[in-house]
């Protein structure tokens, strides 16, 4: 061994460094299995320590060459894991099924590569494989939940840099759904209130008509919400498969509603109603979920009116829900129309 160097060994399975200084052996445990991209770690610590030989600045200790607590050991899905189970208390039901999901594709890509092993490089081609398999927006969603992984690791010290905070996932510009028109709404108003298999709901769509509120919103509405006299509704909760959590980017605002909007809530409204129970119900008396919404009632009505799939106008695929947008036009005016959204 030339002197000042430093070798990569396996010992046990597992990589070390091993060199000589002033006459005495040094041993440094990376503590990684043996892999191409593990070596490429090892070989930039035992760089490092090269350079301090050379230079004069060797610290005998190694305490400067050990990697933070459990940095050697753990893998990109281990820390994965230990994030997930850091954030289930934080986030939704539905929101957490997408980080468990995700997990399966970290273990395609990474198998048992440390997380100390992931470079930019490494990080950039990921993202790259994950193109090819998920939409652009899934793939964006993806990359920001392991930045935040590693940033949470880099706070808890278990790891010492984020290859995650430069990789990019651009997201093609989309064109927007094209609105219904105002007969279009009228119509539809006008069969939910007309046909016996839809009357249920006539409130419910119109009151999203007219304050233009996403599905979850409407369907989140309780009493507690409403003003006294039913002219201003607040709207700061959404529901999304039976599970309640804060509106959108978790801000609320407080809708001033119309004189035909305040009748229809006061019409409804019981003489002693229940500050928690919802204004607007399924036939059954529970939350309405807006899949089964959509499903059996908003799409075969639309489909009886002749009136096309606002999806469909656009070649969008895959429908979910449809939501309340407003969109203002200088020269029309304020118009509320109804959009989709996959």
């Amino acid at each position: 061994m030339p002197k000042g160097s430093v070798n990569i060994e396996v010992f046990k399975n597992r990589l070390r460094l091993v060199w000589s200084w002033q006459g005495k052996r040094f041993y440094l445990y990376i503590g990684l299995p043996d892999s191409q991209a593990n070596r490429k770690v090892a070989q930039i610590k035992a760089h490092q320590i090269e350079l301090d030989i050379a230079g004069g600045n060797f610290d005998s200790s190694l305490v400067k060459y050990k990697p933070p607590q459990k940095e050697e050991s753990l893998t990109v899905f281990e820390l994965f894991a230990e994030f997930v189970k850091y954030k289930q208390r934080q986030i939704t039901r539905p929101t957490l099924a997408k980080y468990v999901g995700f997990q399966s594709y970290i273990t395609q890509f990474f198998r048992a590569s440390s997380a100390i092993a992931v470079t930019e490089s490494l990080a950039q081609d990921f993202q790259e494989w994950l193109s090819q398999r998920l939409e652009p927006i899934t793939v964006r969603e993806r990359i920001v939940m392991l930045n935040a992984c590693w940033k949470w690791a880099i706070k808890k010290k278990l790891l010492r840099e984020n290859p995650w905070s430069e990789v990019k996932s651009p997201v093609p510009p989309k064109q927007p759904p094209q609105p219904f028109t105002k007969e279009e709404i009228a119509y539809i108003c006008a069969k939910f209130r007309s046909d016996n298999r839809l009357q249920h709901y006539a409130d419910y769509v119109e009151f999203k008509f007219g304050v233009g509120l996403r599905t979850g919103e409407a369907a989140a509405l309780l009493w507690r919400h409403c003003s006294p006299e039913c002219d201003r509704i607040w709207i700061g909760e959404s529901v999304s498969n039976g599970n309640r959590k804060a509106a959108k980017r978790n801000k609320s605002r407080t809708v001033p509603l119309t004189p035909k909007l305040q009748q229809l809530l006061k019409n409804r409204r019981p003489d002693l109603p229940e500050p928690h129970h919802p204004i607007f119900t399924s036939i059954e008396g529970g939350l309405i979920n807006s899949k089964n919404f959509c499903r059996r009632y908003w799409k075969p009505a639309l489909a009886e009116l002749g009136i096309a799939n606002i999806a469909s106008r656009n070649e969008a695929t895959n429908v979910k829900n449809a939501v309340l947008t407003i969109h203002l036009f200088s020269t029309l005016g304020s118009h509320i129309f109804l959009t989709s959204i996959n």
